[in-house]
C-alpha cells in the first residue's frame, strides 16, 4: 500500500480531543491495533517454553552487557570485548535470536511481515512482535539465559577489522546500563550497576575507545556526520504536549551505534561476497542536479562549498561547518539533497555511512529485514541453501521500504499534531510565547522560518516584514525593503504564532513587535 493510497489528504487528521490523536493517526495510516489470535497463541506457547542452550556457543560466563535508554523495555543487542593471543581486540555484538522462535510461514511470521517494523509514536509503541517475545523471551534482560546470534569482529591496533566470525549462542547479560551510566563510565566515573566492578568498567571504556576509532575511520573514508538532534516529547494525562527536549547524542550513544554499524557491515559483507543476495540497506549518492541546487542554496547564505559530488569533500565540508552559527540550517539543506535510504535486493552500498556492504541485522525484534538476514546467515553457517528467489527478495524489499516509510510518516504526523495543538492553545488562551526563529527560505510572498526549540516551520508573510513595499530578489533569494530591512536564509528573528491551520498543516508567524491581540 503506497502512501498516496492512504486517505484523501497526505496529512493525518487530529483527534476530536488530544487523547484521541493517536487513534486518529493509527486509523489514517491503518496501523494494526491487536495481534491475530493465532499469533498471540504462538507467542504464549513460546514464552512458556524452556531456553534450549544445547548445541550453542555458551557465553553465559562472559561479561556481556546491554546499553539502552532509561525507559527501554526491550533489549535486543548486547556487547562484549576480549583480547586474542596477538593482542587484537575481539568485539562481540550479540543480537536476540528472534529467528529461533519466529519460523517462516508461521502466524507470527506472517504478522511480522505484514507490519514490517515497529512504530514508535509519542505515547505508545505499535510493535512488530507480541510483548511475550519483544519484552519477554527475546529481550536480553540481565540475569536471564537468552538465545542470541553473535557476531565476533577482530580489530587490530589501527582499528581495522581483520577477522569476522558468527555463532548461534546463549548468553546471560551481566548488567543493564543506561546511556547516562555508560557516559559517566566513559568520563572516568563509576556506575552504580549491580555486579559491575573495576574490571567490567574498564571493558566498557575499552569498547567506547574502539567505537571512537571506528567512527574516526568512517569519517576519514567519507561518511557524513550530520547532527540534527531528535526530539523527545512528554505528554500530560490529557494528551497535550508538555515538553520537547533534544535527545542527547553523546559518546555513549555513538558507542552503541558504531558497534551496530560494524556488525551490520560484517554480516552484509559475509553473505554478499559469498554470492548470496540479501535485503541490503541501500543509500545511493545524491543526484548531481540536487547537488547543484545545494551549492546554490549554500551560496545564498554566504557559505562556500567545494565539489560536493566527491564524497570525501562533502564529509570535510560538513566537518568544517560544525561550529557555524547556521549549522542547523546547513545540515537540513544537505539532508534535503540526499536520497532516502531503502531496502534493495539487487544492489548494495551505503553512501551516508561510507560502507560498500551494508544491511540491517541488529534489530530483529523491531524490523523484518533484520529477521530475514538472521535466517539467511543461519542457513549459510549450517551449510543449507541461504539463497532467496530474486522475485521474492525484491517483493520483500519493496514491502519493507513501504512499511518503514509509513511508520516514519505516522511518527512524524502525530508529533506534528501535538506541536500544532501547543501553538493553537497559545492562541485560544491568549498566552502567546515568543520564540527564536531562523529563516530557511525566502519567496515573493514572505519567508519561511524554523523554530529550533520546537522543530516547527511556518511562514512570516511579506506584509508583516515591513510597512514599506518588500521586493524579492530572485538572484540571491532575498527580500528587501526600501530604506532598510532585508531578509535572507540564515537570518534570525523573534516570532510568535498568529494562525494554526490543521487541515493545511500550516502555521503563520508574526515578528515580535507586530503583535495584534
Amino acid at each position: 500500500m503506497a502512501l498516496d493510497e492512504i486517505g484523501e489528504s497526505r496529512f493525518p487528521p487530529p483527534g476530536r480531543t488530544p487523547r484521541e490523536d493517536t487513534a486518529a493517526v493509527m486509523k489514517f495510516y491503518r496501523l494494526p491495533k491487536a495481534f491475530p489470535p493465532a499469533a498471540l497463541d504462538e507467542a504464549r506457547r513460546i514464552a512458556r517454553g524452556a531456553i534450549p542452550a544445547k548445541g550453542r556457543l555458551d557465553l553465559r560466563k562472559k561479561f556481556v552487557f546491554t546499553c539502552d535508554p532509561e525507559s527501554a523495555r526491550d533489549f535486543d543487542d548486547a556487547l562484549s570485548l576480549e583480547t586474542d593471543r596477538r593482542g587484537n581486540r575481539v568485539l562481540g555484538v550479540h543480537i536476540a535470536d528472534v529467528s529461533h522462535y519466529v519460523k517462516p510461514g508461521s502466524a507470527l511470521d506472517r504478522e511480522a511481515y505484514r507490519r514490517g517494523t515497529s512504530v514508535y509514536l509519542c505515547d505508545r509503541v505499535v510493535p512488530m512482535l507480541p510483548e511475550e517475545l519483544s519484552n519477554g523471551v527475546c529481550s536480553l534482560v540481565p540475569g536471564e539465559d537468552r538465545l542470541a546470534f553473535s557476531v565476533f569482529m577482530t580489530f587490530d591496533r589501527s582499528g581495522e577489522m581483520v577477522r569476522r566470525e558468527f555463532a548461534k549462542s546463549v548468553i546471560r547479560s551481566r548488567a543493564r546500563f543506561t546511556y547516562e551510566q555508560v557516559m559517566a563510565v566513559i568520563r572516568g566515573g563509576r556506575a552504580s550497576v549491580a555486579g559491575v566492578g573495576p574490571k567490567e568498567l574498564r571493558t566498557v571504556r575499552a569498547i567506547a575507545a574502539l567505537a571512537m576509532e571506528l567512527r574516526a575511520r568512517r569519517f576519514a573514508a567519507g561518511a557524513l556526520d550530520i547532527e540534527i538532534p531528535e526530539a523527545e516529547v512528554a505528554l500530560d494525562r490529557d494528551g497535550e504536549l508538555e515538553s520537547i527536549t533534544a535527545r542527547p547524542y553523546d559518546e555513549s550513544h555513538q558507542m552503541v551505534e558504531e558497534c551496530m554499524v560494524a556488525a551490520n557491515e560484517a554480516v552484509a559483507k559475509e553473505l554478499w561476497t559469498r554470492g548470496i543476495r540479501i535485503l541490503a540497506r541501500l543509500h545511493e549518492p545524491p543526484d548531481p542536479e540536487k547537488l547543484l541546487m545545494l551549492r546554490a542554496e549554500l551560496k545564498s547564505i554566504g557559505v562556500k562549498a567545494g565539489n560536493l559530488g566527491n564524497q570525501k569533500v562533502m564529509a570535510q565540508f560538513l566537518a568544517s561547518v560544525k561550529g557555524h552559527p547556521l549549522y542547523p540550517t546547513i545540515a537540513m539543506m544537505v539532508l534535503r539533497s540526499m536520497k532516502r535510504a531503502v531496502y534493495d535486493a539487487s544492489t548494495i552500498g551505503h553512501f551516508g555511512l561510507a560502507k560498500r556492504y551494508y544491511a540491517h541485522f541488529t534489530s530483529p525484534i523491531r524490523r523484518y529485514p533484520d529477521l530475514t538476514l538472521h535466517r539467511q546467515l543461519a542457513a549459510w553457517l549450517e551449510k543449507r541453501d541461504a539463497k532467496v528467489p530474486p522475485k521474492l527478495l525484491a517483493k520483500w524489499a519493496e514491502h519493507s521500504s513501504e512499511r518503514e516509510e509509513i511508520a516514519a510518516e505516522a511518527e512524524r504526523g502525530l508529533l506534528e499534531i501535538k506541536k500544532y495543538r501547543l501553538l493553537d492553545a497559545q492562541l485560544s488562551t491568549r498566552q502567546i510565547l515568543d520564540y527564536d526563529a531562523v529563516v530557511t527560505k525566502c519567496a515573493p510572498f514572505g519567508c519561511f522560518v524554523e523554530i529550533p526549540e520546537l522543530a516547527v516551520s511556518g511562514l512570516v508573510h511579506v506584509s508583516l516584514l515591513s510597512r514599506k513595499f518588500v521586493r524579492f530578489n530572485e538572484s540571491d533569494q532575498t527580500l528587501s525593503a526600501p530604506g532598510g530591512g532585508s531578509w535572507r536564509v540564515g537570518d534570525r528573528m523573534r516570532v510568535h504564532v498568529a494562525r494554526v491551520d490543521f487541515d493545511a498543516r500550516r502555521v503563520d508567524f508574526v515578528p515580535v513587535g507586530r503583535r495584534d491581540r
